[in-house]
């Protein structure tokens, strides 16, 4: 009872610094399926890309053992050079996939919570050998939750795998009658129909238990009010706390400002030092709108983003540092510099076939009025 009225209690969202917090002690919302599935995707690249030449690789290696076993001594002083040979080309075949599959193990967690190193999620604490906290575990309410999600996703997966081979049973029966020659090909296909089904079906899981894994997360961290109190009375004398309060706001603005640099019109570049991307709609805007700005390391990557999404780039040095210095994120262009930014959205809309209305040439719709 008094746990249920400790969690009914928690009615308050997560502070920055409780994330924060989590987050140094390696408590982060990661989804499992998400990680099974970019596996299974780079398995299924790795089929399509590698097995031709791996399988290959493994008959050169084995077909001396199968056609020429006499001419291979296998006394002792022979043997241990046999087996390293076999050995290291067994390795070397394999690596590829095996880095493949590494960076893809990292990445999913890098793409979820981005880089997170915590010491203290590896140390070593007592409670974890304790037979009483393992049973109190193994019975919670999040593994009963789990075992039923890995019923369910075993029953949809299986599911949707039979339902593409329903139409392909006789050929299936057929398979041991094939030659050599056809079996690869049909083989091929009947896998290529049963990974198609497979990943399909866990990308919407993933996406679900991604989702539920972070409202989750978010729910296990939530406040009552008075910790909220506590918290705010702590911080406010704690320079340590604001310090990093501010790096962990800042890094969450930086990242919203980033997602923002495909929505721009055009970016103005110092060229290297400034980058000031802008949006103008005359439909909804008084005037042009600074939606990210940068220095150095987040103006190359302002510039990375606007040549993925094939925005204009144009140099203007006066201009890129004015704006720079004197409009924040989300603001609208200053009325001084309505003319020079009016001709480069100009220059840019005619790039692209898009026409400025010509009362709008000289400035934007707020400065006629």
């Amino acid at each position: 009872m008094s746990e249920d009225a400790d969690k009914s209690s928690k009615t308050e969202e997560p502070t920055v610094k409780k994330l924060a917090d989590a987050k140094e002690r390696g408590s982060v919302a990661v989804s499992r399926e998400v990680n099974t599935w970019m596996i299974l995707m780079a398995g299924a690249i790795m089929l399509v890309m590698f097995l031709p030449d791996i399988a290959n690789d493994f008959r050169i290696m084995l077909i001396k053992f199968v056609e020429q076993p006499h001419d291979i001594s296998f006394d002792q002083g022979n043997m241990h050079e046999v087996i390293s040979k076999v050995l290291m080309d067994f390795l070397r075949i394999l690596s590829v996939p095996f880095i493949l599959f590494l960076v893809v193990s990292i990445g999913s967690g890098v793409l979820q919570n981005g880089v997170n190193f915590s010491p203290k999620a590896i140390e070593p604490k007592l409670e974890k050998f304790s037979i009483k906290t393992g049973v109190k575990r193994i019975f919670s309410g999040r593994q009963v939750i789990e075992f039923l999600k890995g019923i369910f996703k075993i029953a949809i997966v299986g599911t949707v795998a039979a339902i593409p081979l329903i139409p392909t049973f006789k050929r299936i029966d057929a398979l041991p009658t094939y030659d050599v020659v056809t079996l690869p090909g049909q083989l091929h296909e009947l896998v290529f129909i049963l990974f198609t089904g497979v990943l399909a079906v866990l990308a919407v899981i993933a996406i679900i238990d991604l989702l539920y894994q972070r409202w989750e997360h978010t729910r296990s961290l939530r406040m009552t009010k008075q910790e909220v109190k506590d918290e705010h009375k702590t911080t406010e004398g704690d320079p340590t706390a604001k310090q990093r309060l501010r790096k962990v706001r800042l890094e969450r603005a930086q990242r919203r400002m980033i997602q923002a640099v495909p929505e721009a019109d055009v970016v103005i570049t110092n060229p290297t030092h400034f980058a000031v991307a802008m949006k103008y709609n005359p439909e909804e805007m008084s005037a042009p709108v600074v939606v990210a700005k940068g220095q150095d390391l987040i103006a190359f990557k302002i510039r990375e983003i606007a040549e993925e999404n094939d925005i204009t780039i144009i140099e203007n040095k006066p201009l890129a540092q004015a704006l720079y210095f004197g409009v924040d994120i989300d603001e609208e262009v200053p009325e001084e510099h309505y003319k020079a930014v009016a001709e480069i959205i100009s220059y840019v809309w005619n790039l692209k076939g898009r026409m400025m209305p010509a009362e709008e040439l000289q400035q934007p719709a707020a400065a006629a009025e």
